[in-house]
């Protein structure tokens, strides 16, 4: 991407001391943190109801107690957790909480969850955002899975210009949502209590076909399913403990009440969702077929659409509202796992369990890395599962209830230790109330993540507790690497620098034209103990007439010529190299390479293809060092002309480098008289 079409999509860059700058209020924070879990509401309810149609329209009467116990779920976890950001408001979340009380592989399972969770919230949100405005568009539904990936490229390019920029453009929509949903509930109430009218969704006289009869240990099995596909509405809770550095001071205090106002709003627009789809009858099924009185060729709408249509009437300004406001929140969604996922990147960048390009901000200091990363892993998973919200949800929750209950048990724990340290009365009793709330946390979470394993393992869940070890294994063998590293690299505090007996040069040539004799001219200033230009005979005639035009022009430079009988230009030159080191190995070799510094993509294609091949052989031979001397073709001049957006001698963090040649002068040197030279 060019300069400018940079600035264009993310904008101009920010310096390091402008971080303060993007920290976040209250009011913006809810947008940027909740809108996950706000828009949960929208499929949570459906999720409910298309389990327990599976044993028909009667078992539908147990929808009050499965979204009552959620409720209770909802509001548990809620306290906890705002326990977890008093405690631990560094930005960690449950991987920090975790690790410093459970242990640091302990942390690093919490987090392969987490990650895996993010990845997935992403997928189920914006399939699910698509599918509710194909309730009132059905002509998207034939095109979802294009309409999926673009709106992740928007969301995405969204993000990479900030926390604060893309937290002020998605805080109307938030709000929107909630004055949609809070709308519905008050024109039905007005309607029911006032208007004194009957309120039924289009599929309250639809016949449902239940899969089986379910009694005994199958109803309380099917009435479990029901449940922890509801628990879908608590995800994206954790994310305000993840990202407590984001707020304004005082973050704890600031973060803790955003938890609040989140836990209050999410659970009141979950009863009045599930409330409005019993009391309007709603009825839908996993299948089409299962769903008598379904128009042939008609899909199902989703709950919150057939809600607002029974409640305003069919295609008014209403119902077009709320559709596209619930798609909208359900898009951006996808935003609150965009602010969790780089930052949880980022600090196990930092502790070496992922690839340390994760650790660094962006322009915008965003952490720009991990949200490509996330983008590209979402978009794979929208691909391959089309789009489809019923079989993406099967994946969900699992990671996120694993860190709900490890995170739990490590409160328990950070409390147990702060009591052994003899505290003051007031401070023991704050310590004993926040440890009952944790430890009730972790019996309820721990006891919904038993459930979510034995009702969903066999849907699909089977997918993401493979993902989650894997993964798992993954960052510990990066972080294995990094130690190896760092342990093979740590200098003794005795440790010397050995200077070799001596150095020799190679310069590497084909032609004598301006970038050779650059290459020499460099060669010759560095004084080497001795030095050699080395060409390689793949044409005999070829190289006849180059030896001459060297002996002609009077170079001061030994020219050795390889013998090449295969054609090849790499390996006789890695062969002499090693036959240089054999007699020599207490000598240092130094091979110049002189290249072409080009301005457009293609003609790097065209140059230094021979030179590449050679860097990367010769970088893998102990005891030789490799030597780049450029020499700038006029097309170059794009490049050095190109206006740069940050102040002269700054170093932009986290700009990627790939495909940006860099600027690289060597004069050319010509010893004044008497001035000895490099011994040849």
């Amino acid at each position: 991407m060019t300069g400018f079409g940079k600035r264009i999509l993310v904008g101009r860059a920010l310096s390091s001391e402008q971080l303060s700058e993007t920290l976040l209020p209250k009011r913006i924070a809810l947008p940027v943190f909740a809108s996950d879990a706000l828009s949960s509401n929208a499929y949570a309810t459906q999720e409910i109801l298309l389990v327990l149609a599976l044993g028909g329209a009667q078992l539908l009467d147990y929808a009050p107690w499965v979204a009552g116990m959620v409720i209770f779920i909802y509001a548990v976890v809620v306290a906890s957790y705002r326990q977890n950001v008093h405690a631990y408001p560094s930005g960690g979340g449950d991987y920090e909480v975790v690790t410093t009380n459970l242990g640091p592989r302990a942390g690093v399972f919490v987090a392969s969850a987490l990650l895996v969770d993010y990845v997935l919230t992403v997928a189920v949100s914006i399939a699910s955002a698509v599918a509710n405005l194909a309730s009132a568009y059905p002509v998207i539904d034939d095109h979802k899975v294009s309409w999926a990936v673009g709106t992740i490229v928007v969301i995405t390019l969204l993000n990479l210009r900030g926390v604060r920029e893309s937290g002020a453009l998605f805080a109307l929509p938030t709000y929107g949502f909630m004055v949609g949903i809070f709308g519905m509930l008050g024109y039905a109430l007005y309607r029911i209590l006032i208007a004194h009218d009957t309120l039924l969704a289009e599929s309250a006289n639809w016949q449902i076909v239940g899969e089986a009869s379910f009694t005994g240990l199958a109803l309380v099995f099917l009435i479990a399913r029901a449940f922890s596909s509801g628990t879908t509405a608590l995800t994206g809770i954790e994310a305000i403990a993840n990202g407590v550095p984001a707020f304004r001071k005082p973050k704890s205090k600031n973060a803790a009440t955003t938890l609040f106002m989140l836990g209050a709003i999410a659970m009141a627009m979950f009863a009045a969702i599930t409330w409005l789809a019993i009391y309007t009858k709603v009825h839908v099924t996993e299948f089409d077929r299962d769903l008598i009185g379904l128009p042939a060729g008609q899909g199902q709408k989703t709950v919150i659409a057939q809600i607002a249509q029974a409640v305003f009437g069919d295609f008014n300004i209403g119902f077009l509202y709320v559709s596209f406001a619930t798609a909208l929140i359900l898009a951006l969604a996808a935003n609150t796992a965009f602010n969790g996922f780089p930052v949880l990147g980022s600090i196990l960048a930092r502790d070496g369990y992922l690839p340390r390009q994760l650790h660094t901000r962006g322009d915008r200091l965003a952490f720009s890395n991990g949200i490509v990363v996330l983008a590209s892993l979402a978009i794979v998973l929208i691909v391959v599962y089309q789009a489809e919200v019923t079989n993406l949800i099967q994946l969900y929750i699992v990671g996120v209830f694993v860190s709900f209950t490890f995170s739990q048990l490590g409160m328990i724990k950070h409390w147990n230790a702060l009591l052994r340290l003899d505290p003051s009365a007031p401070d023991r009793r704050r310590m004993y109330r926040s440890r009952v709330v944790n430890a009730i946390g972790f019996v309820m979470t721990g006891s919904v993540l038993v459930i979510v394993l034995a009702t969903k393992f066999t849907k699909g869940a089977w997918i993401v507790v493979i993902a989650m070890p894997l993964l798992y294994l993954l960052m510990q063998s990066i972080h294995k690497h990094y130690e190896h590293v760092r342990q093979e690299l740590a200098a003794d505090e005795d440790e010397s620098v050995t200077l070799p007996s001596r150095v020799h040069a190679i310069v590497l040539v084909s032609k004598v034209h301006k970038p050779t004799l650059r290459a020499l001219a460099f060669a010759r200033a560095t004084r080497p103990s001795t030095l050699e230009a080395v060409t390689v005979d793949v044409d005999p005639s070829d190289t006849a007439s180059f030896t001459a035009d060297w002996e002609r022009r009077g170079i001061p430079v030994p020219l050795k010529v390889l013998d090449s009988p295969y054609r090849e230009i790499t390996r006789p030159v890695l062969d002499y190299v090693k036959s240089l080191r054999r007699a020599s190995p207490r000598d240092l070799v130094v091979v110049y390479i002189p290249e072409y510094v080009v301005g457009r993509w293609w003609e790097q294609l065209l140059h230094n293809q021979s030179a590449l091949r050679l860097k990367t052989r010769l970088l893998f031979s102990p005891g030789v060092m490799v030597c780049a001397v450029p020499w700038q073709l006029a097309s170059s001049e794009i490049v050095a002309d190109r206006p740069e957006p940050v102040a002269a001698g700054a170093v932009r963090r986290g700009e990627p480098t790939a495909g940006i040649q860099e600027a690289v002068v060597a004069a050319e040197y010509d010893p004044a008289p008497g001035e000895p030279g490099p011994r040849q």
